[in-house]
């Protein structure tokens, strides 16, 4: 059976010139190529669609190839498929045909991998999607994504004796109000210690020092499927969320940069310098 959406890239790999870290940055959720199909049959305008999408979180790590690291960043918006979401994290409330039995607590609140809110609780849909539609996402998109960042983190591995994947997000602001007047800019998760060693934690939280940003770990956002997926430590494995607020550099309300972007982007760009500097294992790399 055909896809029920026009075929597109499913993720944007940008690879430097020399790869000299283990280091590999994502960017699941800032993909913005929205499918025809979505737009056409989805109950919200485009701009309500992209309430849930971590908008230009891509753009703020676009110097990372240059300082010689991967970046995987994700073209599909996150209302589309959310490759932060096991694969069979399946709703029944919105893909016909599945048993009601066994959803998780993601799943029950319409955030599973075929989403069927975005933020604020908002319905996508009036009705539900076909099983071959949602099938269609998943070997179009989610698949071919997490092959590539499964094969990203192996190389690593091999070429440098481990593997430390940057799984970068950015929050909304109101998810920080109840935090009080120092709410974390930044969030950083580990799963409470489960997915990354504490020496890679301490370099990550290192990069942001002299920043100026309020730092958390793990509250509110510990890490969600991927940090659980690939975070293995043991097997030099590591994985740590970034989320960032996204009140620092853009206009949540109209989806668009803050006038000040460009200074924001500097400034991320001087930590993700640090931060593949400090964890650069030079006697690890190989000839070329």
């Amino acid at each position: 059976m055909a896809p029920a959406f026009s075929p597109m890239p499913p993720y944007d790999l940008r690879l430097p010139d020399q790869l000299t870290s283990g280091v590999v940055f994502a960017s699941p959720h800032s993909g913005r190529d929205y499918p025809a199909e979505l737009l056409k049959r989805s109950l919200l305008d485009e701009r309500r669609l992209r309430s849930s999408e971590d908008a230009f979180v891509d753009r703020l790590l676009q110097a990372v190839p240059a300082q010689g690291a991967a970046l995987l960043a994700a073209r599909a918006p996150r209302a589309f498929v959310d490759l932060n979401r096991a694969e069979d994290e399946l709703d029944p409330a919105v893909i016909e045909g599945l048993p009601v039995a066994g959803r998780g607590p993601r799943v029950a609140a319409g955030l599973g991998v075929i989403p069927r809110v975005v933020a604020g609780g908002r319905a996508i849909y009036s009705g539900k999607i076909t099983q071959a539609e949602a099938e269609a996402r998943l070997a179009g998109i989610w698949r071919p994504y997490h092959a590539r960042l499964h094969r990203l983190l192996a190389d690593c591995r091999t070429r440098f004796g481990r593997a430390v994947l940057l799984d970068v997000h950015s929050m909304p602001s109101e998810a920080l109000e109840g935090l009080g007047p120092n709410r974390p800019d930044v969030v950083l998760g580990d799963r409470y210690g489960a997915s990354a060693a504490p020496g890679v934690m301490a370099a990550v939280e290192a990069g942001f020092s002299g920043t100026g940003l309020r730092l958390s770990r793990n509250t509110p956002f510990a890490g969600a499927y991927i940090t659980q997926r690939y975070g293995r430590p043991a097997e030099g494995m590591h994985v740590v969320q970034i989320e960032i607020n996204r009140a620092l550099y853009m206009d949540e309300a109209q989806i668009r940069p803050r006038a000040d972007f460009a200074s924001f982007e500097a400034l991320m760009r001087g930590v993700t310098a640090c931060i593949i500097e400090l964890l650069r294992e030079p006697n690890r790399l190989a000839a070329e």
